[in-house]
């Protein structure tokens, strides 16, 4: 039997988390090690499937698993990764070492808190950031429609205690008033998420009973259900392959997240350490635009093309309401939190408007995004670690002296505004190109959020790192070494797929391209008009 590579990959930060979560409470520095030893495993794992992975093999997924799990209802232990399923999971592997060593001293006790509040579980911090990553992991490689959904649900609960738990420090509040924020924040997020979770469940029993009837045995399986219907052994009534999308849809548009079921997000990542920020809107929301793409799009195809001008309506909104949101905010955190709303509706527009263009942006966006809000967040969060506040009023004058922090923050900000020449530019052009080409009306709408994006990126930078030096940062630091290792890599990466992001779009693009040919759609003719005297020629 071949090595199982995806399960060893999952297993990898699960093993880490147990082990991280079992040292003694006095060797806090200790587990910080083991953490980022286990995340960097998980790394080196991730870039092993990378390697082995042929964009060019015939085949929806590669390096797949398959055994028996309950088998009287039809469930398998099923794994396998296309093109966008590797990527993503090499783009979780990236970032949480990146989480861990920018949230190294986040739960660290609070000296200045009073006796009963100083102890904070250092270890159980940095053990919920793996059992994080190891969920998103096998969410990313399940190919049974159970086994996603398990794994798509679990990961709700060390999120609930990441937010809850240890949420932000910052600002002049009282430990109360903070913990009612933190907690509302994290009862917001985790009953959004199961609310669309339990309507998901009422989709996945359904799916199950309709193979059943048709087919003599239920199953889960992603690739069983998708060639029963190609060979016509499998036909949804209109009726039910609607509901039944709706259902799966529903759920992945709360962990987008799309308008107008976003508003955990802004709550969650304001009272969340800017590491678990990252975590959230970085790493757990790709999985629901990632989950449009495997199976909104490949089992219900018909209902997909019936819903999409309402999708590309919603889409629409987000990209606009977050982005005017974005302007009016005083919260560094809540500003970066709408214009990630902005940003999932390109993402979502890009998959909806079913052109090659626009999924492969949309894929490109997915792992873009990751890494220039993963940058500005991080470089946020350092900001608001020396000051102690959230607000921008509180700012004025840092690039004077902490001219590397302000740098660094500039080029977050230019790669969410999508700069040409920075990596989130090309796929924000590519979905608007694939938009215009089925959907001119909504592309040109949709390139409104880009001067609104540039508006709410150049005020927030002139505001905290331009004009006079405020009292209140004269004295504050440039960043240290390890704030260095966090930031440089993923500015490094905006640079370099911002010129040549060849290597993700050759394994992205077969998969998109399948994708395509499940829904069974195909780009739209280009509108070529001749006049009859070119025509002559």
């Amino acid at each position: 039997m071949s090595f199982p590579l995806l399960t060893v990959t999952a297993a990898v930060p699960a093993v880490g988390a147990v082990v991280t979560a079992a040292v003694p409470a006095a060797r806090r520095e200790a587990a910080k090690w083991i953490a980022l030893a286990f995340s960097l495993a998980t790394l080196v794992l991730a870039g092993v499937q990378l390697t082995r992975f042929d964009p060019d093999a015939k085949g929806p997924f590669q390096l797949t698993e398959s055994h028996a799990w309950i088998s009287d209802f039809g469930v398998r232990y099923e794994l396998g990764v296309d093109g966008i399923g590797v990527v993503l999971v090499a783009l979780t592997a990236l970032l949480v070492p990146f989480v861990v060593l920018a949230g190294w001293h986040d739960a660290d006790p609070l000296e200045s808190a009073s006796p009963n509040r100083r102890w904070r579980p250092t270890q159980g911090f940095f053990a919920l950031i793996l059992m994080v990553e190891a969920m998103v992991v096998i969410s990313f490689e399940a190919t049974d429609v159970f086994l996603f959904y398990v794994f798509f649900e679990a990961m709700l609960i060390p999120m609930y205690f990441l937010i809850g738990g240890f949420g932000d420090r910052a600002g002049e509040r009282t430990e109360d008033e903070a913990a009612r924020q933190r907690s509302y924040a994290a009862v917001k997020f985790l009953l959004y998420n199961l609310a669309g979770g339990l309507v998901m469940l009422a989709a996945v029993i359904g799916l199950y009973a309709v193979t059943a009837d048709q087919l003599g045995n239920g199953t889960f399986s992603l690739q069983e259900i998708v060639q029963a219907r190609a060979s016509g052994r499998l036909q949804f009534a209109t009726v039910t392959e609607r509901a039944l999308f709706l259902g799966f849809f529903f759920a992945f548009a709360v962990k987008a997240p799309l308008w107008p079921v976003h508003t955990w997000l802004p709550n969650a990542m304001g009272e969340a350490t800017a590491p678990v920020a990252v975590l959230i809107t970085a790493v757990v929301d790709k999985v629901g635009t990632f989950a449009m793409l495997r199976f909104c799009l490949q089992l219900f195809p018909g209902a997909s093309k019936w819903a999409t001008p309402v999708i590309v309506v919603l889409a629409l909104i987000s990209i606009l309401y977050g982005a005017l949101l974005a302007v009016g905010q005083r919260d560094i955190k809540r500003l970066i939190a709408y214009a990630s709303i902005s940003h999932f509706g390109f993402i979502i527009l890009g998959v909806f408007v079913m052109t090659t263009q626009g999924q492969g942006g949309a894929t490109l966006y997915m792992v873009n995004h990751g890494i220039s809000t993963a940058a500005l967040m991080l470089v946020a969060g350092f900001l608001i670690s020396r000051r102690g506040s959230r607000l921008i009023a509180d700012y004025g004058g840092v690039q004077k002296v902490a001219p590397v922090l302000a740098g660094t923050f500039l080029i977050g900000g230019l790669a969410t505004l999508s700069l040409p020449g920075l990596a989130p530019f090309v796929s924000e052009f590519l979905v608007l190109v694939g938009t215009f080409s089925r959907y001119p009306v909504a592309g040109a709408v949709a390139t409104v959020g880009i001067v609104l994006a540039a508006l709410y990126v150049l005020v927030l930078y002139q505001r905290t790192m331009t004009g006079p030096v405020k009292e209140s940062v004269r004295s504050m630091p440039d960043l240290r070494v390890r704030e260095l290792a966090v930031v440089a890599p993923l500015i490094a990466l905006l640079l370099f797929l911002g010129v040549y992001p060849k290597p993700v779009t050759r394994i992205l693009d077969p998969a998109v391209e399948h994708t395509m040919s499940q829904v069974h759609r195909t780009d739209p003719e280009p509108d070529v008009r001749v006049s009859n005297a070119e025509g002559a020629k």
